[in-house]
């Protein structure tokens, strides 16, 4: 039996993708294909994202069913489902969990977007590469972001230096065995309507191209910091809060496009310190690894364990 047969038998995959915080941005959308538009910018690939299990039943009409726990629609992974799946018959379904909230500068759009197309494309023969593609053309034109998805490629700290999906687009990374805090303090912050704007992606554009400091020089950190300060975008109790955590020595901005913060103690600070402000603050605070690699297929089905927060809590504030 050649291998072709063997894998129109398979009917069951499944795919993990990672999360991804951006510290700072700047859109590039003038390329005439759009596979190699996207943005530049750098942030952190994060250990907790986004899983896909996939089943096609080849039995009946074609029929496509793409659900996650408590979020009603699906646009942008549902894309990918269409795009890949196209016009074969039968029942393709797509169940997908996220361990971090969709809309709050996350990464999760573009983790399910990945996660999907990498589960889904195992079913139908898809190269990783047209998985990856199909998923950044539905960020890209879903409004659910510029850069994540090649971001999302590998782990560690990243940094967009050619806008695009590889390999139209470039992305260097450096490891860092780390972790951050995340403050998830506010509702989500719709990002397709920010990303329609042209006014806004002006506003981001003159920020991101101010001095953001030498690139051998400064830090993912203090870059990400200057952008915040620029862009201005956080809610005044939170940009309270953001400042507070910055005097107690701590590295902190805003996770773009969320009402969220990204926090990382400094060399020398107190982690002690840092840690007891974070817990008196209102809202979720999760301590989330730096992801050492990117997005993948799995061998088999999604562990129960893993279809829950991949971090630590602490518990919000009364």
């Amino acid at each position: 039996m050649g291998a072709r047969r063997r894998a129109r038998r398979a009917r069951l995959s499944a795919a993990f993708a990672p999360g991804h915080v951006t510290t700072w941005f700047s859109p590039r959308l003038t390329a005439a294909d759009p596979r190699a538009r996207g943005s530049l910018g750098e942030g952190f690939v994060v250990d907790a994202g986004a899983w896909a299990e996939a089943s096609w039943e080849p039995e009946g009409a074609h029929r496509i069913r793409v659900t996650a726990p408590g979020l009603p629609d699906l646009p942008i992974s549902r894309e990918v489902a269409d795009r890949l799946f196209a016009d074969r018959k039968g029942t393709l379904t797509v169940r997908l969990h996220h361990e971090l909230p969709v809309g709050c500068g996350l990464g999760m759009s573009a983790a399910g977007a990945v996660a999907t197309a990498l589960a889904v494309g195992r079913l139908v023969e898809a190269t990783p590469r047209t998985c990856c593609a199909v998923a950044h053309l539905a960020e890209l034109f879903g409004g659910g972001g510029l850069g994540g998805v090649a971001a999302i490629q590998g782990g560690g700290l990243e940094r967009r230096v050619r806008p695009g999906i590889p390999p139209w687009g470039r992305v260097d990374r450096r490891p860092w065995a780390a972790e951050i805090w995340i403050v998830l303090a506010d509702r989500p912050l719709p990002t397709p309507p920010l990303l329609a704007n042209s006014r806004f992606l002006g506003q981001v554009d003159r920020a991101s191209r101010e001095p953001l400091g030498p690139l051998r020089r400064g830090t993912v950190m203090g870059r990400g910091e200057a952008f915040t300060d620029r862009l201005q975008l956080l809610p005044r109790p939170l940009a309270r809060r953001m400042l507070e955590l910055r005097a107690a020595g701590a590295w902190c901005g805003q996770a773009m496009l969320g009402r969220t913060l990204w926090v990382v103690p400094r060399p020398l600070a107190d982690p002690g310190a840092i840690e007891s402000l974070l817990a008196e603050l209102r809202g979720t605070v999760v301590r989330v690894p730096i992801a050492p690699r990117g997005a993948r297929r799995l061998s088999g089905p999604v562990e129960p364990s893993r279809k829950g927060f991949n971090g630590r809590r602490l518990a919000a504030a009364p």
